[in-house]
């Protein structure tokens, strides 16, 4: 099998090998970041198609008609792809790109990861509160802990302790997540295992690459003490 050339990072009949945006269909196949030249699963990359006005549009749930052209998610690696053209190197033709495209990618996954909250909620899978996440975790269950970036820096450390090998996802502010469940804010959530956790799990893999990382000195203080008591529940 002969190696994948950089510049040929994309399908080239425009045809995919999987129908689905789901994590077990998307983790299969491998695709060349045209920045770096990584071969990386589709699990870790946004792929990109070039529109009938030439525009570069995000495609990510890898359905669009057209060739396919691949980044990592990362903010860094889009904005790269941008300032050096790869896009239209790739492409081979003239093309145009937003200059705010990372922050589109951003909005856009973030929103997705959302929906598949709300979705969570809404068929039963996910519930908040602090008593009730921290319940569930000493049962020994699994699934997908939720904490809320501005929470308390002592109660997420507790809780990260708590989740041992459960996933754990701190990339939502509470309002985020408040929304979600009706409220101003919520600090912890819990998702029930299943393919929503799973896809979820995806999807902020992939926000994680256009959000600044969170360190335990950047947030919480008094505002998250305020919100785990009158918040949370």
């Amino acid at each position: 099998m002969e190696p994948i050339q950089p510049e040929l990072a994309a399908e080239p009949n425009g045809q995919l090998d999987y129908v689905s945006d789901s994590p077990e269909t998307m983790q299969g196949p491998m695709r060349r970041c045209l920045v770096g030249g990584d071969v990386l699963p589709l699990t870790a990359m946004v792929r990109f198609v070039v529109g009938p006005n030439n525009m570069v549009v995000p495609d990510f749930s890898a359905r669009l008609p057209g060739r396919g052209l691949w980044l990592r998610a990362s903010r860094d690696i889009v904005n790269t792809a941008v300032a050096r053209k790869l896009f239209a190197r790739a492409a081979r033709k003239p093309v145009a790109t937003s200059p705010d495209l990372s922050n589109m990618i951003e909005s856009a996954l973030a929103q997705r990861s959302i929906n598949l909250v709300g979705l969570a909620r809404r068929a039963g899978q996910a519930f908040f509160g602090l008593v009730k996440v921290r319940t569930w975790l000493k049962a020994g269950k699994r699934g997908v802990l939720l904490l809320a970036v501005d929470g308390s820096l002592s109660e997420r450390s507790r809780m990260r302790r708590l989740a041992a090998d459960v996933p754990v996802i701190e990339i939502f502010s509470s309002s985020e997540l408040g929304a979600v469940f009706g409220r101003d804010y919520a600090v912890h959530a819990v998702i029930a295992p299943g393919g929503l956790a799973r896809h979820l799990e995806v999807e902020c893999g992939r926000l994680g690459g256009f959000r600044p990382e969170i360190s335990d000195g950047d947030t919480g203080g008094r505002v998250g003490e305020i919100m785990e008591r009158d918040c949370d529940e």
